[in-house]
């Protein structure tokens, strides 16, 4: 079940993106001018965290654990900016699942069981009834907030001495965001869905700089519903950015196809 890597990502990804409407409320009174400024300078010295390549390219060991199995993969991740993710999971050097996401369409197959899947992100969103987004994906690897943080309104707090975004709304979803206090790249973010009950965290570690970007190194995704969690740990051994890049996907021969129905 490799492919169980690229769809625990994928559905985390999607827990983010519930149409639900969510009325904005005001500010409590400690949101002060000051506080509202404050969390203004975090947004923009987050948008401001070197990402400035076309694209990279991403060698990562990749560990999964859920309630009934561990499995320990590699991964190689092709990333053309605001266009294209390969993913491609290998076992014992060998390929066993890709996975190809645009802005416009989601592919993956998988050697193990022989099948694959092809569709856009309304299909995926008319079946889950949520919205999915690219860039929601990219910058979840990248290590940047996975929503627009200009288009929202937070309460500021410190925790552990660290900067944390609180989205203000009273509907469904609480969202928060905690920075380094230095550099305002992303330690944590978290999501959680109060109805059905649900959570999906991100932590991120050991942040190295290179001349293109600011890149984390290592990516622990928590996604937990009830008292289910599954953990994917991602562990990126090397990064190298602006290579001429070749994105090759095709289904083997005789693959069946996966069907969603609504």
């Amino acid at each position: 079940m490799i492919n169980k890597i690229f769809v625990t990502i994928l559905l985390s990804v999607l827990l983010v993106s519930c149409k639900a409407k969510q009325k904005m409320i005001a500010p409590a009174e400690v949101a002060t001018a000051a506080v509202n400024e404050t969390a203004k300078n975090i947004i923009v010295n987050h948008n401001a965290v070197n990402r400035d390549f076309k694209t990279a390219y991403i060698k990562s060991n990749v560990d999964y654990h859920d309630a009934k199995q561990s499995l320990s993969v590699s991964a190689d991740i092709r990333i053309k900016k605001d266009e294209i993710i390969l993913v491609t999971v290998k076992m014992f050097g060998f390929t066993g699942a890709k996975a190809l996401i645009t802005p416009t369409e989601v592919k993956y197959y998988e050697k193990v069981g022989g099948k694959y899947f092809e569709g856009d992100y309304k299909m995926l969103s008319d079946w889950l009834g949520t919205d999915l987004d690219f860039q929601k994906v990219q910058n979840l690897l990248l290590g940047k907030a996975m929503d627009d943080l200009t288009l929202g309104k937070y309460n500021v707090a410190i925790e552990e001495n660290n900067p944390k975004l609180e989205e203000i709304t009273d509907g469904n979803f609480a969202k928060s965001y905690i920075f380094d206090p230095k550099d305002f790249w992303l330690n944590r973010q978290e999501i959680k869905q109060l109805e059905p009950e649900r959570r999906m965290i991100a932590n991120y570690s050991r942040y190295k700089s290179y001349q293109e970007c600011v890149f984390p190194m290592e990516l622990a995704i928590f996604a937990v519903q009830g008292d289910k969690i599954t953990t994917i740990a991602i562990e990126n051994k090397n990064v190298s950015f602006n290579e001429e890049l070749t994105f090759p996907y095709s289904v083997p021969s005789g693959y069946e196809q996966i069907k969603i129905n609504k």
